[in-house]
């Protein structure tokens, strides 16, 4: 049961003897009281006092008490409201309910019951902004929990969590939707650095990326109208997240480049400063094409690529789809106020055969879907979308006869992971686990030997 000293009530009647009334009543409890003659002051006091109980009178003129019902709601939605009303009916006690009250009670009013409906009132009232509490937190949490147990992401990890005391700036590769800035955190939360500052450089217009990163002083360009310190001024001491790093201009490589060669930046139009961050960068992009195709410069990539990891497609981790999808019902009930939703067999098959292209994020937004739409308790397959329902399962395996040569198992292998992984080495090396030089100076080999 709540305690009195934490209840703060307000009572609202146009008649100055029955406020006088209900507050002496309800001080004599313990509770916090504010009073008002109207609804328009009762309000203005909401709008500046917590407040957990409003007892208003259901007559009263300018603002009754179901047209103040209905304000509070959107001043102080979590405010429960007891109306009083010497009219009683049914009616009444309906309408009142539809627009948000608690409770309905007549007059004349008894001590006890007043008293007792008000403590009730404030224990949900309390009960409700905790609920709201622990799904915001569990909502928080959701967003940047990394989910399952995969050896590719176990590898992932692994790489992440080593790294992640040191300074070493580090590359996290991957497509879209496979949680490249979980990783980033994941590094961020395990190094004692201070912000995490993160930027995605897709969503930023080419024009303004300059002014973005580094900052600009007043004057400097037509608009700049007061000075901007830029996200390596708010990175300093913590870490900057460059999601998508592959789309930077030429121009700003260079800048970025003598950051990372220099220790220091110059903010437009200003004055040489030091730089004192940890960088992460990320992209979907193949870097290492594009610095032989001249679109990134060689220098920039190997700064960066101090640290590389590659963040796995779910579909080179389909054992985490159960645990993921768990993951997500749960979640997405929790913020939806749904009663827990189980997912039947063929629905969780499906799931496990479909082959993701859009990865985590696709899943997430698929079961976000099936959560809201769902009317029986049970996700099934009617319930998943016609390209997840209809898919077939896409399991990839290796046949040798008898007698076939290591090297040539060897050789099958990597090819069929690198198919497997669109040819991104970095990740057939985690799946395989071995090192990515392994896997150019085996390929390296095989070219020789179509040379002879």
């Amino acid at each position: 049961m709540a305690d009195s000293t934490e209840i703060s009530v307000l009572v609202v009647d146009d008649e100055a003897p029955n406020v006088d009334s209900l507050r002496r009543i309800f001080e004599r409890e313990g509770f916090n009281v504010l009073t008002a003659t109207s609804g328009k002051k009762a309000l203005d006091l909401c709008r500046h006092h917590p407040v957990n109980v409003v007892v208003s009178d259901l007559m009263m003129p300018g603002m009754n008490g179901i047209e103040l019902v209905k304000a509070l709601k959107t001043v102080v939605p979590d405010a429960e409201v007891v109306l009083m009303t010497a009219f009683g009916t049914v009616e009444k006690a309906v309408e009142a309910m539809r627009a948000g009250a608690y409770d309905f009670v007549e007059k004349p009013l008894k001590r006890l019951q007043m008293v007792k409906t008000v403590r009730k009132a404030a224990e949900r009232q309390q009960l409700v902004v905790e609920n709201k509490d622990l799904r915001q937190q569990l909502s928080q949490l959701s967003d940047r929990s990394i989910v399952g147990s995969a050896a590719s992401l176990r590898s992932a990890l692994e790489i992440a969590t080593q790294a992640a005391p040191s300074s070493a700036n580090v590359l996290i590769l991957g497509e879209s939707g496979t949680g490249k800035e979980l990783l980033a955190r994941h590094i961020h939360e395990r190094s004692g650095r201070k912000q995490f500052v993160g930027v995605n450089l897709s969503a930023l217009p080419e024009t303004i990326v300059e002014s973005e990163l580094f900052g600009h002083e007043k004057g400097a360009f037509t608009g700049a109208v007061a000075r901007r310190g830029g996200r390596i001024a708010e990175a300093q001491g913590g870490t900057l997240f460059l999601d998508e790093i592959g789309e930077l201009s030429a121009a700003v490589q260079v800048k970025l480049l003598r950051v990372l060669q220099e220790g220091e930046y110059q903010p437009v139009g200003g004055q040489t400063k030091k730089a004192d961050f940890r960088l992460i960068a990320a992209t979907n992009r193949d870097l290492h094409a594009a610095v032989e195709a001249g679109e990134f410069r060689e220098d920039l990539y190997y700064r960066l690529n101090v640290i590389a990891l590659t963040s796995p497609p779910l579909r080179a981790r389909r054992d985490d789809i159960p645990l993921l999808t768990e993951h997500f019902v749960a979640t997405y009930c929790a913020k939806n106020d749904k009663e827990p939703l189980a997912v039947d067999r063929d629905a969780l098959q499906q799931l496990v055969a479909y082959d993701w292209p859009g990865n985590v994020r696709e899943l997430q937004n698929v079961i976000e879907r099936a959560v809201v739409l769902n009317k029986s308790g049970v996700i099934k397959l009617a319930d998943l979308p016609d390209p997840v329902a209809r898919a077939e399962p896409q399991f990839d395996a290796f046949t040798f006869p008898v007698g076939t040569a290591l090297s040539e198992v060897e050789r099958s292998v990597i090819h069929g992971t690198l198919k497997h992984t669109a040819g991104d080495k970095q990740l057939a090396a985690q799946l395989l686990g071995i090192s990515a030089r392994t896997i150019y100076r085996k390929l390296g080999a095989e070219k020789g030997d179509e040379a002879d």
